[in-house]
């Protein structure tokens, strides 16, 4: 792997745990307020909404739109859902921003620092830049650069986003490798060019929801976490 120059990170669930994070913030809340869901529920029902909202912008229903937009579109709809009535537009707001302070994984600061210590490290990311930057300031993650789908005004998996990376740092696709917990993303990687690493998260819907982090045979690693990854290329 001498010519790998930079590692481009998914961060939702690859780096932080997104289900702990708002589960715990959720089930923080007034019970009053809760309806009888709990943490688990509300914060695996809001990530489900995450995929059909892109969709709208990817199809052209809706135009270009913020993943802190699309988070509270999909907030409203779900506090709907669930009955909850109980927050105001200023704790809606909060709430809404909780995905930039999210938790991040117990490896990851760790890791990130030793493979910043060979690579350049970066986000590739559907966040908004604002967003992950709040997130990597209150985590500590040691980001060199923090590349979001917003620059590129394109969310992943269109080729532009994983292209994108070289095209910024000036090189080849194959001296970039995409590190995800999803394999969705990293198979979309590997069709442009990139070297892939897939990073085991078996709880990032939580402990009712157990991941299959079984390898797969396109990726150039598979390991258990990010400090692991670091081991794997001598960092």
């Amino acid at each position: 792997m001498t010519q790998l120059k930079v590692l481009a990170f998914d961060i939702f669930g690859t780096v932080v745990d997104w289900h702990g994070s708002i589960a715990r913030e959720f089930d923080d809340i007034h019970p009053d307020i809760t309806n009888g869901i709990t943490g688990a529920q509300f914060a695996v029902a809001w990530r489900d909404g995450y995929k059909p909202a892109m969709q709208r912008v990817m199809s052209g229903e809706l135009g270009w739109t913020l993943i802190d937009d699309l988070h509270r579109m999909i907030l409203e709809d779900i506090l709907q859902r669930f009955g909850i009535t109980g927050l105001n537009e200023i704790q809606k707001g909060h709430l809404n921003k909780v995905w930039h302070r999210l938790d991040a994984w117990p490896d990851s600061v760790a890791g990130l620092t030793r493979l910043k210590s060979k690579y350049t490290i970066c986000t590739l990311s559907n966040g908004n830049i604002g967003l992950l930057t709040n997130m990597a300031k209150r985590a500590g993650l040691p980001w060199d650069c923090i590349l979001s789908a917003e620059v590129f005004q394109k969310y992943k998996p269109d080729p532009a986003t994983y292209l994108g990376v070289a095209k910024i740092f000036a090189i080849a696709p194959e001296e970039v490798m995409l590190v995800a917990a999803h394999q969705d993303d990293l198979n979309a990687a590997h069709k442009s060019g990139l070297n892939t690493a897939y990073v085991e998260r078996p709880l990032e819907f939580g402990a009712a929801r157990i991941k299959d982090v079984s390898p797969h045979p396109d990726n150039t690693f598979h390991a258990t976490n990010i400090l692991a990854l670091a081991e794997m290329l001598g960092c």
